[in-house]
C-alpha cells in the first residue's frame, strides 16, 4: 500500500467524486482511477460503489478510511519531526 494510493483513496472518499478528487490532488482522472483500482486489487476487494454521480464508500472503504487518515497523519508528523530535528542540529552560525 503506497502513500500515494492512500492519499488518492482519502481524496476520493472525501470528495465522493473522482473528478473533484483529481482536481484536489492536481492530477487527471485516469491516474487517480488507476491508483484506486490498484489499491482495490492489492486489498482484494472493492472499496467504492461506482454510482452515476460519483463514488460511494462501501463498508470495506469505511473500514479503511479511518486507518488511511491515521497513516497519512503519522507520515506528516514524521516528516515535520525530521524537518524540525534537521533545523535544530545545524551548527550555530560562526
Amino acid at each position: 500500500m503506497s502513500i500515494t494510493h492512500l492519499q488518492s483513496f482519502v481524496a476520493v472518499a472525501e470528495e465522493g467524486h473522482v473528478g473533484r478528487a483529481a482536481r484536489r490532488l492536481h492530477l487527471t482522472q485516469p491516474p487517480l482511477s488507476r491508483h484506486i483500482l490498484a489499491l482495490e486489487d492489492e486489498l482484494g476487494t472493492p472499496l467504492f460503489e461506482r454510482v452515476p454521480r460519483g463514488m460511494r464508500l462501501l463498508p470495506t472503504g469505511e473500514a479503511l478510511l479511518l486507518h488511511a487518515r491515521r497513516i497519512l497523519a503519522e507520515v506528516e508528523t514524521a516528516a515535520r519531526t525530521v524537518r524540525e530535528a534537521a533545523g535544530s542540529t545545524k551548527p550555530p552560525p560562526a
